[in-house]
């Protein structure tokens, strides 16, 4: 064998690296999949297990915040999320990842949006942030107008702010 120095062996063991870690960031990376949901763990998460093989993944739907499972219309708004799509070969599209490492998506069945499907039935709220109405905010105002779901009461309370006062449902 002959003699290597430190840094160009640095070099070469760093670009053998990156390349075997490339594929493998691609594969964990890709953007849209596809799956069977297998369960419903509220009304803005559910399990998809994808169809190219593996576990079930969380996956939480992006752009929309449905009542907690403890709050008034929880238990409604997961049920409507079983209803829809439990059992169902779905596509998701990931946007990016969690603090709690779920995957964040959006989530069509049949090129439905199911975000927007939620939201529009009043089971979901369009998900704000830094002031701005989230992208749902057109099907949350229908909602609202028509007084559907968790809109019906006038004034339902949203899941961020029954987490301050209450904590988590667990």
């Amino acid at each position: 064998m002959r003699d290597v120095k430190p840094g160009r062996l640095a070099c070469c063991m760093l670009a053998l690296l990156l390349g075997l870690a490339a594929p493998l960031a691609a594969q964990g990376a890709t953007s849209k999949w596809t799956g069977t949901v297998t369960h419903v763990s509220d009304g803005d998460t559910l399990w998809v297990r994808p169809q190219r093989g593996g576990p079930p993944r969380a996956v939480r739907i992006d752009g929309i915040d449905a009542p907690e499972l403890c709050q008034v219309h929880g238990e409604t708004a997961r049920a409507a999320l079983v209803g829809q799509v439990l059992g169902q070969a779905v596509q998701v599209r990931v946007r990016r990842h969690d603090d709690y490492g779920r995957v964040l998506a959006r989530v069509s069945l049949r090129g439905q949006d199911i975000g927007a499907w939620l939201v529009g039935q009043g089971h979901a709220w369009s998900y704000r942030y830094r002031g701005k109405s989230g992208p749902y905010a057109q099907q949350e105002g229908q909602a609202r107008a028509r007084r559907l779901g968790l809109f019906q009461q006038g004034r339902a309370e949203l899941p961020r702010d029954f987490r301050r006062r209450h904590g988590p449902c667990h």
